[in-house]
């Protein structure tokens, strides 16, 4: 005999026991926007390239990412490309240090307010030593309206971070935001609720960050290193320098909204402030010098004189019916897209050269060459008729760029040119274009080597093993062959931190 429940369930169409339970949808993905970000651009201190931190905050699912390097703009215009090729939105700023200490995130919300920005940074990098950029918080103010702030507290602030924090709220009523960042420490929770109170007293609300300085975890050791460079110390020597742990990567919205549990406000404010700082780098345009024409009406007919008197000077006084075609039609595309004052003004500059005595000497290359006009103004030596170089290469309607003209001069009297630009153009409209410097592969092994200790025959020995401007990893025989152990722990560590 079998047993049998006392009270069997039916088990018809109509029984629950035979209805599987629906699962519980997962909750919607909180909305963020990382806006504390440090690219590699500012010196030492951040550990990925703009490319790599917006790659991985589109692949984390965040609103936008917001890059902010250490009193420069540098890193913005690597990301803005990336950002575009990612569909993500880029928020542009710069993270402004005091000569104090003090640290705040600048951030502009439209074209003027950008401009201000960099101009602060210009006056800043001015008034300093070579390398360096001085900022005091009073400089601030020039910063005018439209700009927002996100104060960066370090772990342990005192009463002179909220001194300061203070005055900036005073200077900038409702745009100032006091970061709240996951540090994952003891006292985390401690911390968090004093920086709630602080925040309340100030009317600087929480806005929440995770202060990244590395797009994976993985380059931890990497930015500790760059921590080694920056302090002249060893990676044995750099103790409290180095970050406590490896958190401070690009995390994922759900991940920030746990690691926040009860600052949903500061999670979501900072979508908020990405709402409203919509500036993008593509609003720049190029504004030409508006100097009198000469002696014509506007610019345009102004090129148009001295490009034909150019013209019959190169020519002999008489210039070929082939030549006059290409130059109408350059001067034709040249006036639709407005770019007149441009090519005087480089004419202006060439012309001041080779009127010293002795000339300065001059000459400009590159893509100008393919133009005629420039070979008429006399910045070419190069006849683009004789070897059939194509204008559009140069300038054209489809690229929608403006003209790339470079011009070289001799550089023992290059300052008299830029002498003659400032006093002409004004100092504050002039600007010196750098490249940013970065590691080869054998500076970088010779440095990180150095970082880690290395005995110099070593770091000798591994920098030895790098051809030209290879970024290769050496193979491990070729290791074994230079008397080094390919499986030692910071030999493999310091192959992988300089191809990084």
């Amino acid at each position: 005999m079998s047993a049998q429940s006392p009270n069997p369930i039916p088990l018809d169409s109509g029984s629950k026991a035979d209805t599987p339970a629906k699962p519980r949808p997962a909750p919607p993905e909180p909305a963020f926007a990382e806006l504390g970000v440090t690219s590699n651009y500012s010196f030492l201190r951040g550990g990925s390239h703009p490319r790599e931190l917006v790659e991985e905050a589109a692949r984390l699912g965040h609103a936008a990412i917001g890059i902010a390097d250490r009193n420069t703009m540098a890193g913005v215009v690597r990301a803005h490309v990336e950002a575009r090729a990612r569909k993500i939105r880029l928020v542009v700023g710069a993270r402004l240090v005091m000569r104090d200490g003090f640290e705040t995130l600048c951030f502009p919300t439209d074209k003027h307010a950008y401009g201000r920005l960099t101009q602060l940074l210009t006056d800043g990098n001015r008034c300093a030593p070579k390398g360096e950029c001085h900022l005091h918080l009073e400089n601030l103010e020039k910063l005018g309206a439209d700009q927002r702030f996100i104060t960066m507290p370090a772990y342990d602030f005192g009463t002179d971070f909220e001194e300061n924090l203070r005055r900036l709220a005073a200077l900038f009523p409702g745009d100032v935001f006091l970061a709240l960042t996951p540090h994952r420490r003891a006292n985390d929770g401690a911390r968090q609720h004093r920086l709630a109170a602080l925040a309340a007293a100030c009317g600087t609300p929480l806005i929440a960050t995770n202060d990244v300085l590395y797009h994976i975890p993985a380059r931890r050791p990497l930015q500790d290193l760059l921590t080694c460079i920056r302090a002249h110390c060893t990676i044995d020597e750099a103790g409290f320098r180095l970050e406590r742990n490896a958190e401070r990567h690009l995390k994922a919205p759900a991940e920030m909204a746990r690691l926040l549990r009860g600052h949903e406000d500061a999670i979501a404010r900072s979508v908020a402030l990405m709402d409203e700082c919509r500036f993008s780098l593509d609003e720049l345009r190029s504004d030409y010098p508006k100097e009198s024409s000469g002696e014509s009406a506007t610019p345009q007919e102004e090129l148009e004189r001295l490009t034909w008197l150019g013209a019959k000077d190169r020519f002999n006084g008489v210039v070929p019916p082939k030549v006059a075609g290409m130059i109408s039609h350059e001067l034709k595309l040249i006036g639709q897209l407005g770019y007149a004052a441009y090519f005087l003004t480089v004419h202006d500059i060439v012309r001041f050269a080779r009127a010293q005595k002795p000339p300065i000497l001059c000459q400009g290359r590159g893509s100008a060459a393919n133009s005629v006009v420039c070979y008429c103004l006399d910045v070419t030596s190069v006849n683009p008729t004789e070897i059939d170089l194509l204008f559009e290469r140069f300038i054209s309607a489809e690229r929608g760029e403006p003209p790339d003209i470079d011009v070289d001069f001799e550089h023992e009297r290059r300052e008299e040119v830029m002498q003659y630009v400032y006093a002409k153009y004004g100092r504050h409209r002039a600007g010196l274009a750098a490249t940013v410097i970065s590691y080869r592969t054998r500076s970088a092994v010779r440095e990180a080597g150095k970082a880690m200790g290395l005995s110099p025959d070593v770091v000798a020995a591994m920098t030895g093993l790098v051809w030209g401007h290879s970024e290769k990893t050496p193979a491990r025989e070729q290791v074994r062959e230079a008397g080094l152990d390919p499986t030692d722990p910071r030999c493999a560590r310091l192959w992988c931190s300089s191809a990084s």
